[in-house]
């Protein structure tokens, strides 16, 4: 999904030297339909946006090629002091339970991960949805849906953050606008955008 709008896009890079990079941070099922096999060179994820749990500070990568795999290895054992055991162990934990949740007949939906994050998602852009057409001011991209192949139906797309427009004509930053109602956002200005657009975090 695209950073800021939250849109599923195509890669714009075309060229015949290189390797593409993917980062699949926010390609989950509670923010996405997952329309196709993610099938790339290089695929980069990370626990912080599928699980939620930013604090561990791990990622992974997805590398097809043998060689380039190495040598990003030999990367981050030259540049960082690297990841420490702890957090490895505790991540590869997280993301087995998540697992174990969809592979075991016995466990109730309540318990899938995936399943709770896009109820949760789902009240919560109902809710800004229906304040953003109540205020009168502020609109929102056109909700976009697509067949998901993890859940196998139809779902709605609900990105992690939302891209806010203020359409009302003597609030030229909405970002400061908002902040004066005690709302924090990030400028549309940051992302090379009119100022009056906005980045809200639709997660905790």
């Amino acid at each position: 999904p695209n950073n800021p709008d939250g849109a599923i896009r195509e890669a714009v890079l075309s060229s015949d030297s290189g390797i593409h990079v993917h980062d699949l941070a926010y390609y989950w099922p509670q923010y996405t339909a997952i329309t196709k096999r993610a099938d790339h060179d290089i695929m980069l994820f990370t626990v912080s946006k599928s699980t939620g749990h930013a604090g561990t500070r791990i990622g992974w990568a997805l590398v097809k090629d043998r060689n380039v795999a190495k040598r990003m290895t030999k990367f981050i054992e030259l540049n960082t002091i690297g990841v420490s055991k702890d957090s490895q162990l505790r991540a590869a934990k997280v993301l087995r339970a998540v697992s174990d949740a969809y592979d075991l007949p016995e466990a109730k939906e309540a318990h899938r991960l995936f399943d709770y994050g896009r109820r949760k998602m789902v009240e919560r852009w109902t809710m800004l949805r229906e304040a953003a057409a109540a205020s009168g001011i502020f609109s929102l991209p056109e909700e976009t849906s697509g067949f998901c192949n993890f859940t196998k139906e139809m779902a709605v797309t609900n990105p992690a953050f939302a891209w806010l427009r203020c359409d009302r004509e003597d609030v030229e930053d909405c970002a400061s606008f908002l902040r004066g109602h005690k709302i924090l956002t990030r400028s549309g200005s940051q992302f090379g955008a009119d100022p009056r657009y906005v980045r809200v975090s639709m997660l905790d």
